[in-house]
């Protein structure tokens, strides 16, 4: 009877722990499946916004025969660049917006087929640099130096770069509508999987991209812009 008593009770013991061991491996399995059951998601905000800077450099150059003056030259360039200056300031850029830069001097030589001399040019080129907030002025500002290549004056009216610098200021806020974005695309295919949003287990910020509206590549050529962000986020699921 003890032997038998015996072998019931082991029997008993084998049996409550293959019971916990199963109840274990259930638990540990049912982790398992919930810490991968997740779904990712794409949220994108977009902003279109104004350029805030323009920067344009403005070109000019006096041209002479090799025997010209020097001296004549140089009076000459620099009268060329005061009449863009003041273009410029009439145009509504203050002094500290434009920037005149160096003259520099270069010689260029014509040959014929046998490399003789038929003609030498010296010429002075210079710029002018504008950097401002007024970009709302800039386009009626290139249009008046027209003028002055009507009057007979060598300006290259070089097209300008229209820059956007606040994306700081909008970094915050669009993040927070990509994320929003993301999420109702969770719950979206959380219904349709029958399943609940828990949760971020993951999330991972794009770069934000500042395009010219309208534009898949060009960022500097027009006043308007678009700026992007899309933020990839895992989430986790529950049912």
């Amino acid at each position: 009877m003890d032997n038998r008593r015996h072998l019931v009770i082991a029997a008993l013991l084998l049996a409550l722990g293959i019971t916990a061991a199963g109840y274990f491996v259930g638990q540990t399995l049912y982790n398992s499946r919930a810490g991968i059951n997740t779904a990712e998601v794409k949220g994108l905000a977009e902003r279109r916004v104004m350029a805030d800077r323009a920067v344009w450099q403005i070109r000019y150059e006096v041209a002479g025969n090799d025997d010209s003056d020097m001296a004549e030259l140089y009076a000459r360039s620099e009268e060329q660049r005061q009449a863009v200056v003041e273009v410029l300031t009439a145009a509504g850029f203050d002094s500290d917006e434009i920037t005149p830069g160096t003259v520099n001097y270069q010689r260029y030589e014509y040959r014929d087929s046998n490399q003789r001399l038929v003609e030498a040019r010296r010429v002075l080129e210079g710029t002018i640099d504008v950097e401002t907030a007024k970009v709302d002025v800039v386009a009626s500002a290139r249009a008046r130096l027209n003028e002055l290549i009507a009057r007979g004056i060598d300006i290259n009216n070089n097209p300008p770069r229209y820059l956007f610098t606040g994306l700081n200021d909008i970094k915050p806020e669009m993040l927070r509508e990509a994320t929003t974005n993301a999420r109702i695309a969770a719950d979206e295919f959380a219904r349709n999987a029958g399943v609940a949003v828990g949760g971020i287990r993951e999330a991972r910020q794009g770069n934000f991209e500042i395009r010219d509206a309208g534009s898949e590549y060009g960022n500097t050529a027009r006043i308007e812009k678009d700026v992007r962000v899309v933020t990839t986020i895992s989430f986790y699921l529950s049912r």
